[in-house]
């Protein structure tokens, strides 16, 4: 079944429209806060379409990511009362409590680990601040995961070219159906 095949196509045009970079920004800044979708999934074709702008990308993608993050912040710290049933039925809960239980444990790698891994960052960001960390390590925290993370992406699709581009399209079908299978085993572990 061939339904990555033209959504990768359509998000290599909208890579290349001339205000992209905003796009991008915002998808960003709102992942880090109350959207689902990962900013990668924009800041890869983006780094194919123009790998001269790569790290000028991966840098609008952490700077927006971290505002969000702060934002994110903000939420947790004003709101986690009004906010927890609505964790709860997007399916958060879990993920919510293990994030609070890091942050007992490790506070500023946890920050640092989630915004580097595929754990929804988002968690960590309101979590944070419903646990009043201190906001200045927060930042530095997020700076650091978000931006390695942002940084390799866009390292490794400028180092690939057009070889890496042309193996994606190939494969990008299988890629796809491989990443929804991951997130779904992830959601059932997290579940149990």
């Amino acid at each position: 079944m061939r339904l990555f095949s033209a959504l990768y196509e359509r998000v290599m045009r909208w890579a290349a429209h001339r205000h992209a970079p905003r796009y991008l920004a915002g998808l960003s800044f709102a992942e880090s806060s109350f959207f689902p979708i990962p900013p990668d999934v924009m800041l890869a074709p983006m780094t194919l379409a123009r790998p001269d702008r790569g790290w000028w990308l991966a840098g609008i993608t952490t700077v927006a990511s971290v505002a969000g993050g702060v934002l994110g912040y903000f939420i947790g710290w004003l709101a986690i009362e009004a906010l927890e049933p609505v964790l709860q039925r997007a399916g958060y809960d879990e993920a919510y409590l293990l994030a609070r239980e890091w942050f007992d444990r490790w506070g500023f790698w946890a920050v640092l680990v989630a915004g580097f891994s595929p754990i929804p960052y988002k968690v960590f960001t309101i979590a944070a601040g419903a646990m009043l960390m201190f906001l200045p390590g927060f930042v530095l925290a997020s700076l650091l995961g978000r931006g390695a993370r942002f940084f390799l992406v866009a390292g490794l699709i400028m180092w690939g070219g057009a070889p890496m581009e042309r193996a994606i399209r190939k494969h990008v079908d299988l890629l796809g159906w491989i990443t929804i299978v991951a997130l779904v085993a992830g959601y059932f572990w997290l579940q149990r």
